[in-house]
């Protein structure tokens, strides 16, 4: 049988060089996304470089039925899932009672329900095969409070904690949960978040390939979490400690915000 990732926000960033990585290890790959034009681009370049078949649903991960169309995709194509790729992300910034809260309620839908419910449909499938990797794209907020970006970072904690339990749940199964957390990635993602000028971007900016480089030895491994980079690791030990107000004076700093 053939082993297909599925990959959610393919076309950019860390979801991108994902592909690349699935793609020169020969796995076939379903790539979602909501941009037709992106999808088919990348589509058409895996197909062309290596050889692996490749698969691409258009969705707005945002609707409410979006996981019911992924399945019924799926379902049409005769596809099983062996790994799975919770990639989909962007980010709001700022004060929180000044930022838009029709934004912050989306990403609480993509970050936490959404990716709750694919995890859930595509598990089942995994458990009656024996077998599945499931990786998570964290964040270091998943570890420690952040200030101005409070949703986004809270949004993480959840993932994290949910990667990790269902890790542990599922131990001895055939299955794995691997959540990684990088710090800042050169990627579009700052310039949605309007964060090219924030100093967070500008310090221990990681490149996406690294990151996914990294993420896809991780997830082989069956690796549980992973903290990438030594600054990112460092930034988590030194917030923990360092009293409120240094804090609450670096993030602003570090996020932009006046």
């Amino acid at each position: 049988m053939r082993q297909y990732a599925l990959i959610t926000g393919a076309t950019s960033g860390i979801g991108r060089e994902l592909t690349y990585e699935f793609a020169k290890n020969q796995h076939d790959i379903v790539i979602v996304g909501r941009n037709e034009d992106k999808l088919q681009a990348l589509e058409h370049e895996l197909l062309s470089k290596y050889n692996v078949d490749v698969k691409s649903i258009r969705v707005d991960l945002l609707e409410k039925n979006a996981v019911e169309q992924i399945k019924e995709q799926l379902r049409k194509w005769k596809i099983v899932i062996s790994f799975l790729v919770n990639n989909a992300g962007f980010n709001e910034v700022g004060e929180f009672a000044k930022t838009d809260i029709a934004k912050e309620l989306d990403m609480i839908q993509l970050h936490i329900v959404f990716t709750t419910e694919l995890t859930k449909l595509l598990l089942i499938e995994m458990q009656e095969r024996k077998y599945g990797k499931i990786l998570n794209i964290c964040s270091t907020g998943s570890y420690i409070p952040c200030p101005y970006n409070v949703v986004y970072a809270a949004t993480k904690s959840y993932l994290l904690s949910f990667s990790k339990a269902l890790d542990i749940e599922l131990k001895g199964s055939g299955i794995t949960v691997t959540a990684i957390s990088p710090g800042a990635v050169k990627t579009s993602f700052a310039e949605k978040a309007n964060l090219e000028e924030a100093l967070l971007f500008k310090i221990g900016v990681m490149e996406a390939k690294k990151v996914a480089q990294v993420a896809y030895r991780d997830l082989m491994k069956g690796k549980s979490t992973h903290i990438i980079g030594l600054y990112n690791k460092l930034l988590v030990i030194f917030t923990k400690i360092l009293p409120k107000k240094v804090v609450q004076m670096a993030s602003k700093k570090m996020m932009n915000v006046e």
